[in-house]
């Protein structure tokens, strides 16, 4: 089950490998590209370890438009 959700004013995508109960990320990964202190990648994990979904920021400049175009907005089913 793999979703994207894109948001256009935060500039930020979601990319759900699965679905995703509340409660349920038990922790958060984060990365810092070298080469912009703005760009941070999240990537969430359950308690077990398993890799639920990734966050992008500054998603317009890590992620392919066509992915971007195709993503749904935050909210929708």
């Amino acid at each position: 089950m793999l979703r994207v959700e894109y948001s256009k004013d935060g500039d930020a995508a979601y990319i759900y490998l699965t679905s995703i109960a509340a409660g349920q990320v038990a922790r958060t990964a984060l990365i810092d590209p070298a080469d912009s202190a703005e760009s941070i990648i999240g990537i969430d994990f359950d308690s077990n370890g398993m890799m639920l979904g990734i966050e992008v920021l500054d998603a317009s400049r890590r992620l392919p438009a066509s992915l971007l175009e195709s993503a749904s907005k935050p909210g929708s089913p």
